[in-house]
């Protein structure tokens, strides 16, 4: 068993509860301060216009990403209840259809967000002048989705062996690239939403990254291997089944943000600007609480 493992299955609960919940915690925390550091970067080197371009797609990027972070719900439960029975096998197969299925998910959702991301932002009444970046910033994050999807659901498989720690050292990591990134290509490059979208994806892709190597490296029950990589129809419905709710259940919060982003947008570029700003401090305060 890893060192960073908690034995959730043989002596007292009660004292492993905090060391398991805090990190996860703490990862969901970092995680919005992506999106608030794409804020904070365009609002102070490139202007409204940009801030608000970012703001607008939130609550999409939300909807998205919350879908797929429940159905990773599903994995972690799957796979830890096969831990539990001690089944080899059945670990294996979950560890598996769970990374590619992530992979196959996420490029799904990048070619149907991409054919619809005009009519979205037009959907959701995203001024002229704000329309260009705005479209700029969502088809580059789309492009980050498959290893967005990836990061989850490796996180997912780390914490079914009680390991909540190395997604969170992962993201930290991904997260300070992240800052650096997006000054980087807003002002050395001159770039702007599209530049803070670019910094994220990227980022991501490193995070995923080292996730994918050191599950490629684990001695245990989880180590991936590529040549096994493949879709176990059985396993995929019962993490389906589990993790559905769960990110239906996320994706309903969202799309009442959808509707007060909506509203907001129709006020302006600097109404758009200023709720960006306050809504990325709200969250961070949900996450704290």
């Amino acid at each position: 068993m890893s060192r960073q493992n908690i034995d959730m299955l043989h002596g007292s609960i009660w004292d492993k509860l905090l060391m398991f919940a805090l990190p996860l915690a703490a990862t969901g925390m970092l995680q919005q301060l992506f999106n608030a550091a794409d804020v904070a970067v365009v609002g102070r080197f490139v202007g409204p216009n940009a801030m608000a371009a970012v703001g607008s797609n939130s609550a999409i990027i939300g909807l998205l990403v919350n879908g797929f972070v429940g159905i990773s719900l599903g994995a972690n439960v799957v796979i830890s209840r096969f831990t539990g029975q001690g089944n080899a096998e059945g670990i294996g197969k979950s560890v598996h259809t769970s990374v590619l299925f992530s992979l196959i998910g996420g490029v799904v959702i990048t070619l149907l967000g991409e054919l619809i991301a005009p009519a979205l932002l037009g959907l959701m009444s995203v001024p002229d002048e704000v329309f260009p970046m705005a479209l700029a910033y969502l088809r580059v994050y789309l492009l980050g989705m498959p290893v967005i999807f990836l990061y989850n659901f490796e996180s997912a498989i780390f914490r079914s062996q009680g390991d909540t720690k190395t997604p969170l050292v992962c993201l930290v990591i991904s997260g300070v690239l992240n800052v650096f990134l997006n000054l980087f290509f807003v002002c050395v490059v001159g770039m702007t939403a599209d530049g803070v979208a670019t910094a994220t994806v990227l980022s991501n892709l490193v995070s995923s990254a080292l996730l994918f190597v050191l599950l490629r490296r684990r001695k245990d029950l989880i180590r991936l291997e590529v040549s096994r990589l493949r879709i176990h129809t059985d396993v995929l419905g019962s993490i389906v089944r589990i993790g559905l709710p769960a990110g239906l259940q996320s994706m309903v919060f969202s799309l009442s943000n959808m509707c007060i982003q909506s509203a907001i947008n129709s006020l302006g570029a600097d109404v758009m600007a200023a709720s960006s700003a306050a809504f990325n401090n709200e969250k961070r305060v949900e996450r704290f609480e």
